[in-house]
């Protein structure tokens, strides 16, 4: 059988071209007719009860960049009754509402029979502005998950009373500037003192009465088509590390932090990870149109940006890319955390192997990843959605300029999804055709959540997409394989385990993951640790690595096909943490 490769194909560098085609002839055709289907993600989102529009921006044209970047989500238990539940960020127009008709953030509560309910205003969730990210920690420790909503404007920090919301963000010190645009955030304890703090990210400095319109400067013209501008040309806004003091505040450590040493870059989503396995996270920045950030914890309250020296911050090219979403995961298992990375239309993706001594290698072409170069991706997650113990990954796809739709520029502003299978030799496999309706409908998507919606260890994806309803894509086949959950329950560390490093021993693999907030497109996961464990129906331990330096085992009744919650102090002690010097 000759392979039908697709246009782009030829103009792919010659290495490239020999690792796809090496991919494609060593999958037997035969072999893919047998193979029984693994994927069949339907939109549940109408039939679950996940109605409200998405508005941002204009529908049929975005005359400044404000209306292009859409809005994250995030999945969490806000009521502790142990079913994640369903937080979509909202956005605005140019033109603004009426009085008490804008378009509002939204919560959605888990009933249970795979049905939500909106409790935003019972919640006192309801907001309205440039909504952008979102992020999830519980900050004072009290056992109830915070939010931190992001804005083009003041950000906003909601802390949950028990099942109830109230905005904090002035009173606690994280509004921001209030002229700022903040994008990605992550709850993190970057000082292992048991408290989380916050990282936010900010795109531009961005002032509407100023901007210039579609067409004004050499930057607003893309394809020789006039377009919104931005985001070359305009100002970079700097991100912001806020220090939790313990007392419902936070302090402004950019400075102090060094965070602000890495300025201008265009930020977008933020995932932390301990890339150096040295027990202190670190955090990666995807940036648009300029060098990512990799900010490396120096232990003494400071950060130093490595993403240059340890070759995350640019393609293998050495040609800096335009970021958008990023996710974390071991997709090889070798133990040690790879970074994924989202870009640009005209671009691939990005796939950073992590080779276990500070540096990365871009694997993009290898791993069977750079074949695409029309889609403009956002949101993305590792995920095991087949639970055979090797993540695989799903991209979010959609364009920001409408004007693709009326020219020959080669994309479409709302593009299908992307699901990769992993193959467990390094490479991933595009089954996104065979994946069901859920993933080849088109959207112009944005923000990316993935869950265990149902605790029955099928991982389910919420996405938000531009001015529609969003997507609920869950799958329909049941896979055989087995799997197990772990929630992490901190005492000395932060109480949702933020930054525990959780292995699992099973057969002659060990694996690993990290408790993290955020992530993904300015979106942020359930935050329960998700591992398929294949045809394996027994577990000989789970070791966790806490934020505050203990390192744990758990052998006894671990069963599988269920989640567990796992408690600092009362597994077997491995390691103590390290007396301060």
């Amino acid at each position: 059988m000759t392979p039908v490769f697709p246009p782009q194909f030829r103009a792919l560098p010659a290495a490239a071209r020999l690792a796809a085609l090496f991919i494609l002839l060593t999958t037997s055709a035969a072999e893919t007719a047998k193979a029984p289907p693994i994927a069949n993600f339907v939109d549940a989102a109408e039939k679950a009860g996940l109605t409200m529009t998405q508005v941002f921006g204009g529908k049929d044209t975005k005359k400044y960049i404000i209306e292009t970047t859409g809005t994250g989500v995030a999945i969490f238990d806000y009521d502790n009754d142990g079913w994640p539940d369903i937080f979509l960020v909202n956005g605005t127009t140019l033109e603004g509402f009426p009085a008490g008709t804008a378009p509002t953030n939204h919560l959605y509560r888990n009933q249970h029979d795979g049905t939500f309910t909106d409790v935003t205003a019972k919640a006192g969730l309801t907001a309205n502005g440039w909504g952008q990210g979102v992020c999830v920690g519980d900050y004072d420790n009290d056992g109830w998950e915070d939010l931190y909503v992001t804005y083009y404007g003041k950000n906003r920090l909601y802390h949950n009373q028990s099942g109830t919301f109230t905005e904090v963000a002035e009173m606690s010190g994280v509004t921001g500037t209030g002229k700022a645009w903040g994008t990605g955030c992550a709850f993190v304890d970057y000082d292992r003192d048991g408290r989380l703090d916050l990282m936010v990210a900010n795109y531009v400095d961005f002032d509407l009465s100023s901007a210039p319109a579609p067409g004004e400067r050499a930057s607003c013209v893309w394809k020789g088509v006039p377009v919104m501008c931005g985001p070359r040309g305009l100002p970079g806004a700097k991100n912001i590390l806020y220090h939790n003091q313990g007392n419902g505040k936070f302090e402004d450590v950019t400075a102090k932090a060094k965070i602000d040493q890495t300025s201008g870059h265009y930020a977008f989503s933020v995932s932390t990870l301990d890339f150096d396995d040295d027990g202190w996270p670190d955090i990666y920045v995807a940036c648009d149109s300029t060098p990512s950030i990799l900010y490396h914890n120096n232990r003494d309250g400071t950060f130093s940006d490595v993403a240059v020296v340890a070759g995350a911050a640019y393609n293998e090219d050495g040609r800096e890319q335009a970021g958008m979403g990023s996710t974390i995961g071991d997709y090889d298992g070798d133990g040690r955390l790879d970074i994924f990375k989202t870009n640009f239309s005209d671009d691939t993706s990005t796939l950073y192997r992590n080779n276990g001594n500070g540096t990365f290698d871009d694997v993009t072409f290898a791993a069977g990843l750079g074949l695409y170069t029309r889609y403009l991706g956002w949101g993305t997650v590792f995920l095991d959605f087949d639970n055979d113990s090797w993540p695989d990954l799903l991209l979010v796809n959609g364009h920001v300029y409408p004007e693709v739709d009326k020219q020959n520029l080669g994309s479409s502003y709302e593009e299908p999804r992307i699901l990769y299978h992993n193959n467990g030799n390094k490479t991933f496999s595009d089954i996104s055709a065979d994946a069901g309706p859920g993933i080849t409908a088109v959207r112009a998507g944005r923000g990316l959540a993935i869950g265990d919606l149902w605790n029955d260890g099928r991982l389910s994806a919420v996405i938000s997409n531009m001015n529609a309803v969003p997507s609920l894509l869950v799958n329909q086949v049941r896979s055989s394989n087995h799997w197990i959950g772990i929630r992490t329950l901190g005492t000395k560390s932060n109480r949702d385990g933020i930054g525990a490093r959780v292995s699992v021993k099973v057969g002659e693999r060990i694996l690993v993951d990290e408790v993290r907030s955020g992530s993904s497109y300015d979106s942020n996961n359930d935050m329960r640790i998700h591992f398929g464990l294949g045809a394996v129906t027994k577990v000989d331990w789970i070791q966790i690595r806490w934020p505050s330096g203990l390192t744990e085992r758990f052998e006894n009744n671990i069963s599988v096909d269920a989640i567990h919650s796992l408690k600092e102090g009362s597994g077997v002690v491995v390691k103590s943490p390290a007396k301060a010097t």
